[in-house]
């Protein structure tokens, strides 16, 4: 029977990093002894996570919605960037900042219900991964895999999109009828013909349908700023639920652990009591 590599890689990885040499080695030995030496070459050659690398893991692993989630704002933040679209770049450059603190929270919190807790460092290391993942798209499907074994790096450089969106360059506004006007020999007023009044200069259709573009994407990114800031409380709300419902659920846990010991013992004590009185 073969032995499928990334099948013993996908089970490695999902285990705690204080677990995985013991079974990476035994893995690679069962394939050793059944006939398989390049598997059992590869498996010998997975490197254990570290800390970051495993919080990661475990987050792609758990949270396969939010994950789904965070790849297309990746894929939207880079397709904005590449076209220079201002407004948009804007409003996911800000939902960027608000995703990647969510999901590293919500890292943190899965080690830590493994009891796992994870220092500040590590926690950095996480949200740098989660950089990573949105900056470049191999380091996103390399993230999405859940086979880490250590940290992402953003793009040397890379500090997050930048709040100021860069802009088209317009084209340069044509220039020949000045420059006629320029080259035209200055005529001699007549004595005879009286001077029209002077008019101010109408606005241009052109410049009248620019005003209007960008009134409209000023109303349109405060459209999306305002519902960036309800998404945003909506899911600080949420976070704070989360937390509420898991403390409860772990006092829930404690009570019917503490209910069983007790049932245990009445039990015990009833049957004593049945015991004594049969005698």
């Amino acid at each position: 029977m073969d032995v499928d590599v990334d099948v013993v890689a996908d089970e490695l990885y999902g285990l705690a990093p204080e677990r995985f040499t013991e079974a990476r080695d035994e893995r690679a030995a069962r394939a050793r002894k059944a006939g398989h030496a390049g598997a059992a070459k590869a498996i010998a050659g997975l490197r254990r996570p570290t800390r970051a690398a495993y919080a990661s893991n475990l987050l792609v692993r758990r949270r396969p919605v939010e994950v789904a989630a965070f790849l297309e704002l990746g894929e939207a933040l880079r397709g904005a960037q590449r076209s220079l679209d201002g407004s948009r770049l804007r409003a996911l450059s800000h939902q960027r900042h608000a995703v990647v603190a969510a999901l590293a929270r919500t890292a943190r919190q899965l080690a830590e219900e493994e009891g796992r807790a994870l220092g500040e460092g590590v926690a950095h290391e996480v949200e740098q991964t989660l950089h990573a993942a949105l900056a470049d798209p191999g380091a996103a499907e390399q993230w999405s895999g859940g086979r880490l074994s250590t940290g992402l790096s953003p793009p040397v450089g890379f500090t997050g999109l930048p709040e100021k969106a860069p802009v088209r360059p317009r084209p340069d506004r044509p220039v020949k009828q000045k420059q006629k006007q320029k080259q035209q020999p200055k005529q001699k007023p007549e004595p005879s013909r009286e001077p029209e009044p002077s008019r101010e200069p109408e606005p241009s259709r052109e410049a009248e349908r620019r005003r209007a573009r960008a009134e409209r994407a000023r109303a349109e990114a405060e459209a999306r700023q305002k519902e960036l800031r309800e998404a945003e409380r909506a899911l600080a709300e949420a976070d704070a639920r989360v937390a509420e419902l898991e403390r409860q659920l772990r006092e829930a846990r404690t009570g019917r652990s503490e209910a069983r010991r007790a049932l245990s013992g009445a039990t015990d004590r009833a049957r004593e009591a049945a015991r004594a009185a049969t005698e």
